[in-house]
């Protein structure tokens, strides 16, 4: 099983921010924290760190915009 601070601490290496961790309902792409590049690199340290492979046509911006959202996401298939 998946947990949050475990996604939120690798969002925020991703993001090189802790806002991540400060605050799970920011708007990474609103904010500039994430953008397509670091979408590339996010995905990449998913499937590294958890064993997971989300193909990138399945990553929105809509569902999966902030930490909560990705935590939520990964544990769906996790």
């Amino acid at each position: 099983m998946i947990k949050k601070q475990e996604v939120f601490e690798l969002i925020a290496e991703v993001c090189q921010d802790d806002v991540a961790v400060e605050n799970p309902d920011i708007d990474l792409f609103k904010t500039g924290l994430l953008d397509s590049f670091g979408t590339i690199s996010l995905l990449a340290e998913i499937e590294g760190r958890f064993d997971i492979n989300i193909p990138i046509t399945e990553f929105t911006r809509e569902e999966w915009n902030t930490p909560n959202q990705i935590a939520m996401k990964l544990a769906e298939r996790g």
